[in-house]
């Protein structure tokens, strides 16, 4: 399957600590409902009392996408951005910590960004939930003027993680 989900429907990792679990179970269920999603793959927590530091599931997450074993992730902490730098760790993933439309929108179309992040504490559920459902809708365009800008980026990678 393409990087965007292009045949079946796009294959998604979850995941995020005790400080998401609330926004997450309601997400998970909005993305399996949805026809564009072929699969949600929850890598955890599950429950508030689960201290598992954030960097454990979005590390899991983020390596799912740089496999190939899932085309995005979307990560819920209590800010969003520790498991946004969590999951840019990995080599190969491009993370982005956005809470509004126009943020979700150029994650994808300018950065190719696999992994939306978010935080419980930061925007309330409904908009979680908008921008979710936003977020897959988007699908880069290897062709567009981003798309050097991209490979600009992962040449840095090469050089500075090799």
């Amino acid at each position: 399957m393409a990087a965007n989900g292009a045949a079946g429907g796009l294959r998604i990792a979850m995941g995020g600590d005790d400080a998401g679990v609330g926004y997450r179970s309601q997400i998970k269920a909005d993305l399996e409902a949805d026809p564009r999603v072929a699969k949600v793959i929850d890598v955890g927590v599950h429950e508030k009392s689960d201290k598992t530091a954030y960097a454990h599931p979005a590390d899991e997450a983020a390596k799912m996408v740089a496999k190939g074993d899932a085309d995005r992730a979307l990560l819920i902490c209590g800010t969003g951005l520790g498991v946004a730098i969590s999951a840019n760790k990995v080599p190969g993933v491009r993370a982005v910590t956005a809470h509004d439309s126009f943020s979700v929108e150029r994650s994808i179309m300018s950065n190719d960004a696999q992994v939306l992040c978010m935080g419980e504490r930061v925007i309330g559920l409904e908009l979680a939930r908008r921008l979710a459902k936003e977020w897959i809708g988007y699908k880069f365009d290897p062709k567009s003027a981003s798309a050097a800008k991209v490979d600009a980026i992962m040449e840095y990678e090469k050089k500075n993680f090799a």
